[in-house]
């Protein structure tokens, strides 16, 4: 399968780490330009390559993304491709609906949904000028049902961006701009640090999983990149579910 990003530019959120950086990774082994926008730096090869331009921003602070996003569209006249990674589940904080604290709901929101919207309402103006572009959203399989382990904020944020994905593939086809989604099930990334203390509550979640297996970010930047390329230009408003075939049993 041939790739075709020749001279292209991709900007991404949550850049610096699990899923986000794995993404980083293929775009720089297929020479795209990368603008990483993350409260958290990534590690300094990334940092010294030079398709990598990073930004250290807080997303739910929305002035300064604003204030961020504009300096890029000045520096850039052109970006093809959005890859909204970013993304928070804290075990300790999102809890059932009658404990959670809303600043903490907000809190959530504002990373995983509300940020998207001011990245989107900034970068699409160029997308439409240009008449290409491809957008991709990681959401997650608790996007497709509730849970008796309630993290209610990060689910309701990933199920609310399955239908703004819907929206943008609408609105903006005709300005040959694709919008899809991703939706990925156990993956072994730095918010699943639990596992580290333990590694028998990740073994038994392998076994009821039809490949036997957790993910690995790499399952996921791999499909990222099909989305975003020339080869996957007939599929939009679609989600795209990686999960070992979790979601696909009885």
């Amino acid at each position: 399968m041939k790739l075709n990003f020749s001279g292209r530019t991709a900007l991404i959120t949550g850049g610096s780490g699990g899923i986000g950086l794995s993404i980083v990774k293929k775009l720089i082994e297929i020479k795209i330009k990368v603008i990483i926008l993350d409260i958290n730096s990534p590690n300094k090869k990334i940092l010294l390559n030079k398709l990598v331009e990073f930004k250290k921003i807080d997303l739910s602070d929305y002035k300064n993304l604003q204030i961020c996003l504009k300096e890029i569209r000045k520096k850039y006249k052109k970006i093809e491709y959005i890859i909204n990674a970013a993304g928070v589940l804290w075990f300790d904080k999102d809890i059932g609906l009658e404990k959670i604290r809303l600043d903490t709901w907000e809190k959530v929101i504002s990373i995983n949904l509300s940020s998207i919207v001011v990245v989107l309402q900034s970068i699409l103006p160029l997308m439409k000028k240009n008449k290409f572009g491809s957008i991709v959203h990681i959401s997650s399989i608790d996007a497709l049902s509730g849970d008796d382990k309630p993290q209610d904020a990060y689910g309701s944020s990933k199920a609310a961006l399955l239908r703004l994905s819907k929206s943008i593939s609408i609105q903006y086809a005709s300005k040959n701009i694709r919008s899809n989604s991703i939706l990925p099930g156990p993956i072994e990334t730095p918010m699943q640090k639990r596992w580290e203390k333990n590694p028998e509550s990740k073994k038994n979640l392998s076994k009821v999983i039809p490949l036997k297996r957790v993910g690995k970010p790499i399952d996921i930047a791999n499909s990222a990149i099909f989305l975003l390329s020339d080869e996957s230009s007939f599929i939009t408003g679609t989600e795209l579910i990686i999960d070992g075939g979790l979601k696909a049993k009885p």
